[in-house]
């Protein structure tokens, strides 16, 4: 059985593990070596993640049989709208395709209808198939947008939202 449930700090170490398993999986046709570990950095290390967590994000972690599966990660209220943003969400890729994302999602579903929020924000890459999953899911494209990281380095996403 899978479960979902919130995590803190002390999980940080999980997150970053799946992070760096599913980011070189995901986006090794994508982006350089180099972006992404430059991103992982940016994203995913101790410090980012602190003040993620900080600044009101929620990290969920699936897990079946105590193994973690895979993470996502929002916050409530997103710039003072009735607006839940999914900032993360990434999977294993030994658990695509066995519900796992869909999981979270609709935990992120019910937290925004217990937070009154009206719809669920995200960005994804434009070049990563993941676009096709939140699609199936009740997303739609609503914008493109083009994202300066640093380093010269840029993020393309398709920005999505969801009406609940």
């Amino acid at each position: 059985m899978i479960l979902v449930s919130e995590v803190f700090a002390k999980d940080f170490k999980s997150i970053q593990e799946i992070a760096n398993i599913a980011w070189t999986d995901t986006y090794k046709t994508i982006l350089s070596k180099a972006q992404i570990e430059y991103m992982l950095e940016l994203f995913y290390s101790d410090g980012a993640l602190l003040k993620n967590l900080n600044d009101g994000h929620h990290f969920l972690l699936a897990t079946e049989n105590s193994k973690p599966l895979g993470f996502a990660a929002y916050e409530p209220h997103y710039h003072s709208k009735n607006q839940i943003r999914l900032h993360k969400l990434y999977l294993l890729p030994k658990a695509q395709g066995k519900g796992v994302g869909k999981l979270l999602i609709q935990e992120v579903e019910r937290k925004a209808k217990e937070n009154n929020d009206e719809t669920i924000s995200l960005n994804v890459n434009r070049f990563n198939k993941a676009y096709l999953f939140y699609l199936k899911n009740g997303f739609q494209i609503i914008a493109e947008e083009d994202l300066a990281i640093g380093q010269g380095y840029l993020m393309e996403d398709y920005k999505m939202e969801k009406q609940l």
